[in-house]
């Protein structure tokens, strides 16, 4: 065996090593009935975390307009709880944050109706805890979209 090899198959992960086997993972969103590309495609990764760091930006700065007096830290905890709220009001409403919404982005349910609010309440408690947030399925879903029943797409 060629060394070289077993260091490429080493550091691509085990998914790579599977595809070398023949296993067929599909494209991200098959399993829930999304299309490949275009419209109602599940969400690629770059928008999503661009549209994650717009929301926290637009968020902190309400927090430090309204609360200017305060310590980093106070600001910090009140731009977390002004970015729960923004998240519940706007997924639980219309699909999206203000952030989502520029970056082209909707969260819907995972049968393709609006996601309820009860269902975005929790989906933005547990990406306010950002643990879940950071472990990914093979569709590309966090845990956190998971457990909330959500699919986030492009419009």
């Amino acid at each position: 065996m060629d060394n070289r090899q077993a260091i490429g198959s080493w550091l691509s992960g085990p998914r790579a090593a599977a595809e070398e086997m023949g296993v067929d993972f599909g494209y991200r969103g098959e399993r829930l009935g999304l299309p490949e590309s275009g419209p109602g495609s599940a969400a690629p990764l770059g928008r999503r975390f661009g549209a994650l760091f717009l929301d926290w930006g637009l968020c902190f700065l309400i927090a430090y307009g309204l609360f200017a007096g305060s310590s980093q830290q106070a600001t910090s905890n009140r731009a977390l709880l002004i970015f729960f709220i923004v998240a519940v009001l706007t997924v639980g409403t219309v699909g999206s944050t203000p952030g989502k919404r520029i970056f082209g982005l909707r969260v819907i349910s995972e049968n393709g109706g609006r996601l309820g609010f009860g269902w975005a309440l929790l989906r933005s408690a547990l990406l306010c805890i950002a643990i879940p947030a950071l472990v990914w399925d093979r569709d590309g879903r966090g845990l956190h979209d998971r457990l909330g029943r959500a699919v986030q797409v492009r419009i």
